[in-house]
């Protein structure tokens, strides 16, 4: 049977995950239909391609060696209908959708599971559909890829890897041995002209390793967030989401510069402090940590398993009250961290997984899952979406929203995917935390007015 050892970051999301705090990320695809049963048939589909998919067979397991790791394998006697979940008749699926995301996914299985969530609209055609993947089994990109190869064929399927090349029969195998700082190396790796760059790349490793733990010490300095994005762990969850205009974001974008995503940022930080102060909390002096996950992945590569991530970390100027200074704050925030690049700062914390033992990961999950207040207020992250119109059973997919697991400490995390020209924002939130969650979005769609009415204005 194949195994395929947990790379470390993700053996550090199968270790910090708790009741209160599953860690898996989740999105909940609404579709429309023109006949009832639907929503059935959309089950039935699921279960049957989900045989097919290899991705969705592997489970997760300990392993002896290295100590204290885990690997994915094949799951012996794998059923779908497992997984495959048909739910209640939902009036709100977002409603729906919180409910599902407090459900820890079960450890023994493979982690994964699709919930079809039957509509209650007049006609009771519409359903949803709600993946949930386990961060250790999938990061946004592969995720993607897993729940494409389960709609109607589109060319994004989860192809299996190619095979390597045989060893030929006269070629033996070199045996390695293990050396401090330099891993498993081969007698031709001993050979003294290979030596010093090896050596250097274990100092440019260490150094780079040194050079993320300061920022993020600094990056604990002088921390300005607000109470309503903190909270005690109560295991509750509540989704809400919203769709914008992708063209509005384009026309900020073109008269005031920036990307997408620093538009998207900036309405991040507008919309919060709209909500804190509708609330009655106040924006005056908040400044929150927005963790950014940057891919690291190869464009059209889902492959290798598991995650490659790191990250930016940006203060959003919540307590800036014009809406076009907070995008140029925005804007030059990320702009540093480009410059810098995703293997550097505190956002690349994610980075230092790979300098923990799997040993270190399993004895210390639990105390890193409480570090994460101290590293970030927020995460906002990006979750890429083809730009071809997905099906599942013949009803196209018209509204996909992505769903971020909650840190330890933490109520509120902010996705958001762009799909066929418009702009749809996950929210994920601690529901006691945040019984208001549906306010936060509708100051989303408040401030991307807002900037698109300031720019227009300017440019006239």
């Amino acid at each position: 049977m194949t195994t395929d050892l947990l790379a470390p970051l993700d053996l550090a999301f199968w270790n910090i995950e708790s009741a209160e705090h599953p860690m898996h990320l989740a999105a909940l695809g609404v579709f429309t239909a023109d006949a009832p049963g639907t929503a059935e048939h959309a089950a039935e589909l699921l279960a049957a391609r989900a045989a097919t998919v290899p991705g969705l067979r592997m489970r997760i397991r300990d392993v002896r060696v290295p100590v204290g790791g885990a690997a994915r394998e094949p799951a012996p006697g794998f059923d779908p209908l497992d997984h495959v979940h048909l739910a209640a008749p939902a009036a709100d699926f977002h409603a729906a959708a919180g409910a599902l995301m407090e459900r820890p996914l079960d450890r023994g299985r493979p982690p994964w599971e699709a919930h079809v969530l039957p509509g209650t609209g007049p006609s009771g055609t519409s359903f949803a559909v709600l993946f949930k993947f386990h961060h250790a089994l999938a990061d946004g990109l592969r995720a993607l890829t897993l729940a494409a190869g389960l709609m109607d064929p589109t060319g994004l399927t989860d192809a299996a890897p190619a095979r390597p090349s045989p060893r030929p029969a006269d070629v033996a195998p070199r045996r390695g041995i293990r050396l401090p700082g330099l891993g498993s190396v081969t007698p031709g790796d001993l050979d003294p002209r290979k030596l010093p760059g090896r050596l250097l790349g274990t100092v440019a490793d260490v150094t780079r390793a040194l050079d993320i733990g300061a920022s993020v010490a600094r990056a604990t300095w002088d921390v300005r967030s607000s109470p309503a994005l903190t909270s005690r762990p109560t295991g509750t969850r509540r989704t809400a989401g919203v769709v914008l205009d992708l063209d509005e974001v384009h026309r900020v974008r073109k008269a005031a510069g920036g990307t997408v995503n620093d538009v998207l940022l900036a309405v991040v930080a507008g919309a919060l402090r709209r909500w804190l102060d509708e609330r009655g909390d106040g924006s005056a002096g908040v400044l929150p940590r927005a963790l950014v996950p940057v891919s690291r992945r190869r464009p059209r590569s889902a492959h290798p398993q598991g995650n490659r991530l790191s990250g930016y970390l940006v203060r959003l100027p919540v307590d800036d009250p014009d809406p076009l200074a907070r995008l140029r704050t925005v804007r030059t925030a990320m702009d540093r961290n480009k410059d810098a690049g995703p293997h550097r700062g505190a956002g690349a914390v994610a980075l230092l997984a790979d300098h923990v033992p799997a040993l270190g990961h399993r004895l210390g999950g639990p105390v890193v899952a409480q570090a994460a207040r101290l590293l970030f207020d927020i995460l906002v992250t990006s979750v890429p979406l083809p730009s071809l119109g997905l099906r599942l059973g013949g009803c196209p997919l018209a509204e996909v929203y992505p769903l971020a697991p909650l840190a330890h400490g933490q109520a509120l995390a902010v996705a958001v995917s762009t799909y066929r020209g418009r702009v749809h924002y996950g929210l994920v939130a601690d529901a006691r935390a945040v019984p208001d969650l549906d306010g936060l979005a509708g100051a989303l769609r408040a401030e991307l007015a807002l900037l698109t009415a300031v720019t227009s204005t300017t440019t006239d």
